[in-house]
């Protein structure tokens, strides 16, 4: 059965959600997604791909989030709906590019759960026990690690059953743990040894070249890290005042934890004993790398610490997304792409718990196929950034098909802004690598037959507008991946492409199917709706005598970036 038609009936199970959250808690949202399992890992996996250059690929990605996360400010703050990401792209191309974009992006977070279990095992086993040792073999977790992982899902799931309010306050009491925690790592690695020479020597600064930077940028971790912004977005149905909460929340946990991982992947390189670098930066083979380090230089303290943290820091992400796949589930559900089920938020808690159940068992598959952080690193990153390219379309659209929709955040930079966005998106796509890019778009298609089961029962002329309004997407995933292809053997292409070329061709290719996807968004049936819904919120909130919690929505109030 496809999601229910009424708006009544969604505005009713929106109501059931507290909106209890304020910029605080979106922001230690926001920073609990993104300092998780990357801070632990992300540093040695960029270093050895690009050596010292990682700095700059760590400001590479917060660029390329920054940019792209400020057009979802915009919409997030427009349609403060649980699952906002999953949704935008139904509002302003109907149902085709709707479903693609949704599913890249649940695919994308859901996986992260995983990950996030996976990467606090691995720690576990560099510990001085033989049971330990027995949790992860060097590429992968053994049966004792999976089971031990399992564990730690059943608790992030666990934490989210109860209420909204318990998430916050647990959230933010293990954020600020968090941010701590590696604030100090970082000083006392870089106190301890801190070898400059290893900027210059093994290959200079950029040993592998420019290329191998970008490419660090799409699978190391970084991307992963990043992908964190868009959590407070999720829950943005929870949010107090999602028009001024939404962007602070936002763009400040990018920025807050950039500062981090730059002091980080610093301290990292010049921690490193200069042995270990024998066979250069892709030698490095470390199982617990801040950790090693830190027993390296006798900070056994901060060795101690780091295997708490390697529990408290993946431990509190994986609670994030698994609260916020929940909301998405629920999302994908009111866009029509999921029985009803999964769409009942519970009125006593405001928890959506049948879309819990359906995200763990999901985390589960993944973590029986995929039982290493990298590789699952790799999978979220492409993921992320093909669910990314949406929002820079959809917010210049929705400008055009619905100018009267009250925006309390409305950037006039965002003519140039969305632009670059899509050109930043489809270059980190290019630097993943072929065939890791290719693997991907195919699971992107893997996908479709979900939206052909609910779609093509549809008459024809029904369905029509939404095939014609999304095949720039379509198009878009196929195009993308022929120039992986061919591209450039730097980024694991035949070299039918030249270098530097490449760069120029992809971002060409960006700006076209920018222009087209902006061009093809139609004022389809879900835009009607949301619209509808959000002026029966806005009758609401003025006939409520009691002044109950208003909306910018609601107030007209707007702020202008």
């Amino acid at each position: 059965m496809s999601a229910p038609d009424s708006t009544t009936a969604s505005t009713a199970s929106h109501q059931n959600y507290r909106r209890s959250l304020g910029t605080i808690s979106l922001t230690a949202v926001g920073l609990g997604s993104i300092i998780g399992s990357g801070w632990l890992f992300g540093a040695e996996r960029a270093a050895r791909l690009a050596g010292p250059a990682s700095i700059v690929a760590w400001v590479i990605g917060a660029a390329v989030a920054l940019t792209i996360a400020l057009t979802y400010s915009e919409l997030g703050s427009m349609f403060p709906k649980a699952g906002g990401m999953v949704r935008y792209g139904q509002y302003s191309h109907g149902s085709l590019a709707g479903y693609l974009a949704a599913w890249a992006n649940w695919i994308a977070i859901v996986s992260v759960i995983p990950g996030e279990a996976t990467a606090s095992v691995q720690y576990m086993s560099s510990w001085d026990f033989g049971w330990a040792k027995d949790l992860y073999d060097g590429q992968e977790l053994s049966v004792s690690g999976v089971a031990l992982a399992s564990v730690l899902l059943v608790g992030y799931f666990a934490l989210n059953w109860f209420a909204i309010t318990l998430f916050a306050k647990t959230n933010t009491a293990i954020t600020v743990f968090k941010v701590v925690v590696p604030t100090l790592t970082a000083g006392a690695l870089l106190l301890a040894h801190f070898d400059t020479a290893h900027f210059t020597d093994h290959g200079g600064f950029a040993p592998n070249g420019w290329s191998a930077v970008f490419t660090a940028v799409a699978v190391s971790g970084i991307v992963w890290a990043f992908n964190g912004f868009q959590s407070p977005l999720n829950l943005a149905a929870e949010a107090r005042n999602p028009g001024k909460s939404l962007p602070k929340a936002v763009i400040g946990s990018i920025l807050i934890s950039l500062v981090i991982y730059v002091a980080l992947q610093v301290a990292f390189l010049g921690a490193i004993p200069a042995a270990d670098l024998s066979g250069g930066w892709g030698s490095l083979g470390y199982t617990s790398p801040l950790a090693d380090l830190s027993i390296a230089w006798g900070l056994n303290w901060l060795a101690l610490l780091l295997y708490a943290d390697a529990f408290v820091s993946p431990s509190g992400t994986g609670m994030i997304y698994a609260a916020t796949t929940s909301r998405m589930i629920h999302g994908v559900q009111e866009n029509g792409h999921l029985p009803s089920l999964f769409g009942r938020v519970d009125p006593k808690t405001g928890i959506p718990r049948p879309a819990l159940l359906l995200n763990l068992l999901i985390a589960f598959l993944f973590l029986a196929v995929f039982r290493g952080w990298g590789s699952l690193a790799e999978i979220v990153s492409v993921a992320t950034v093909i669910s990314y390219i949406t929002g820079p379309v959809a917010v210049m659209a929705l400008r055009r098909l619905a100018p009267e929709l009250p925006r309390p955040v409305r950037l006039r930079a965002m003519p140039v802004i969305a632009p670059v966005a899509m050109v930043f998106g489809s270059l980190v796509l290019y630097w993943a690598r072929w065939p890791l890019t290719g693997k991907v778009i195919l699971l992107m298609a893997a996908g479709l037959p979900i939206w052909a089961w609910y779609e093509l029962r549809k008459p024809f002329a029904e369905l029509k507008p939404h095939l014609k309004a999304g095949a720039w997407m379509v198009a878009y995933l196929f195009v993308m991946a022929a120039v992986s292809w061919a591209g450039s053997a730097d980024f694991g292409g035949h070299g039918y492409l030249p270098e530097g070329w490449d760069l120029l061709i992809v971002a060409a290719i960006g700006l076209a199917f920018y222009q087209w996807g902006v061009a093809s968004a139609w004022a389809n049936p879900s835009l009607a709706a949301v619209k509808a819904e959000l002026a029966a919120e806005a009758a609401d909130a003025d006939e409520d005598p009691a002044g109950a919690t208003r909306l910018p929505h609601q107030a007209g109030e707007t702020s202008r970036v």
